[in-house]
């Protein structure tokens, strides 16, 4: 039969999304793993796969289109032997059949997986495992990323791909009916998240358009990014108890270091050195210092348990036209400055091609939103779960200060941390927050 191609959730709060661009057109032959699409969310574009083989018989939904609703109908794939004339597109999306059997149930795209445990996205390749007979069990690389993250055993599950390949519709039957537990389930079933009851993000068009006359606004649709910045916002400052604690740091040793370390970067036959330390770049492997000095504070909440990160992954707000995404540094208490500085430009460029991969901004254990070089002297930010702290840094300014007993000039930076009230009280906060200062006015200390 014809298989059903639907839009696929490139991540867990992805709704809707734009079909950017078909790489097939109708005709074209295409095996499982190829690239046949590119998919815009609101972060990012990301290049989708097939999980089944056969021709396009079918593109229902045309490139450029905007707004496809998550497991609406795109496209028909044809197996072997099959004509166009046996597509049927009357019925819109289609729903997954059931693992009972019946009709074959439709197919979605492979993408790189937004699926997160804990704080790490799940990117790890998992190898293809083997029956008892030693043949291999064949199975697309996210069936096999789904069925270890869920403790399954593939060995127990019959596959309706091509050939009897597992594919991830048979994972998600294999959930649904409560089969294929492995026999020693070394990982614990992640927690069901409890459904959220809708927010009001503000007020109603009508509400505020009856304030002001006609001719003096236009209306300007809300694009996917700033829907979801809307609904994540609103629902942190609703759910989320925000605690907030501020502190002065001097900058003069760290700016002098930095100056020194930029100095010393090894440069190309072009003349173009290897690295070049910002700010920003030290005020991320501050943080992640911090948090490995004070693992208390290094963690996320949930209603059953506290989450304890056993690595700092922080976080970094870059604006982006339209919004901001947040590129994480995973590891950060472990990578040099030079590694950090690299990545994050690398980050900060893509992200503005909004070509980030769902694994490199989704998760994070912390976050640093800074607005220095907007000329802001201090701000409080919004805590952006599963985060628990976010550290908002304001612009460094020469002031007077007291040393010694004398008045003097300094490089001074204000520095606020949101806290989630629920997992880091007002003492642990000043206490990551004493950390964090004592590695930006002793910066040697974040080379040893």
């Amino acid at each position: 039969m014809p298989i059903n191609i639907t839009m696929p959730a490139l991540s867990p709060t992805m709704e809707e999304g734009n079909l950017a661009k078909w790489l097939v057109k109708e005709g074209d032959q295409v095996s499982a793993g190829d690239v046949i699409a590119e998919i815009e969310t609101d972060k990012a574009t990301m290049e989708v796969e097939a999980v089944d083989e056969g021709t396009v018989g079918k593109i229902v939904v045309p490139a450029g289109t905007s707004g496809v609703k998550v497991n609406e109908l795109i496209a028909v794939l044809l197996e072997d032997g099959e004509d166009a004339s046996s597509i049927d597109t009357s019925g819109g999306s289609s729903a997954p059949a059931s693992s009972s059997g019946g009709d074959k149930a439709p197919a979605v795209l492979e993408s790189s997986p937004a699926i997160e445990v804990g704080a790490k996205a799940a990117t790890d390749p998992v190898p293809a495992p083997k029956a008892a007979d030693g043949n291999r069990i064949f199975s697309s690389p996210l069936a096999r990323r789904l069925a270890q993250l869920n403790g399954l055993d593939l060995k127990a599950l019959s596959g309706s791909g091509p050939h009897g390949r597992i594919v991830k519709r048979d994972i998600e039957a294999a959930l649904a009916a409560g089969t294929g537990k492995a026999a020693t389930a070394a990982a614990a079933e992640a927690p069901k998240a409890a459904a959220a009851p809708a927010m009001a993000t503000g007020p109603s068009a009508d509400q505020v358009l009856k304030l002001f006359d006609k001719d003096s606004y236009e209306l300007v649709p809300h694009d996917g990014m700033r829907k979801t910045i809307a609904k994540r916002l609103t629902e942190s400052k609703q759910t989320i108890p925000h605690f907030y604690v501020s502190v002065d740091c001097e900058l003069d040793a760290l700016l002098a270091l930095r100056s020194q370390l930029n100095d010393a970067a090894a440069k190309d036959k072009e003349g173009k050195p290897a690295y070049k330390l910002s700010v920003n770049d030290m005020t991320i492997k501050a943080l992640a210092l911090a948090l490995r000095d004070v693992p208390d504070a290094n963690v996320s909440w949930t209603d059953d348990n506290m989450v304890m990160h056993k690595h700092a992954d922080v976080g970094v707000a870059v604006s982006i036209p339209g919004g901001l995404i947040t590129p994480i540094i995973r590891r950060a208490e472990e990578k040099p400055l030079s590694v950090i500085s690299n990545e994050m430009k690398d980050y900060g460029k893509r992200a503005k091609e909004r070509k980030l991969k769902p694994e490199e901004y989704q998760g994070g254990t912390t976050a640093v939103s800074n607005m220095g070089m907007m000329g802001v002297k201090n701000f409080s930010a919004v805590v952006n779960p599963p985060h628990a702290t976010i550290l908002a840094v304001g612009a460094g300014e020469k002031r007077p200060v007291v040393k010694n007993g004398e008045l003097a000039v300094a490089t001074v930076m204000s520095v606020t941390l949101s806290t989630d009230h629920r997992c880091v009280d007002g003492a642990l906060g000043a206490e990551l927050l004493a950390a964090f200062k004592g590695y930006i006015e002793n910066p040697m200390s974040m080379l040893v």
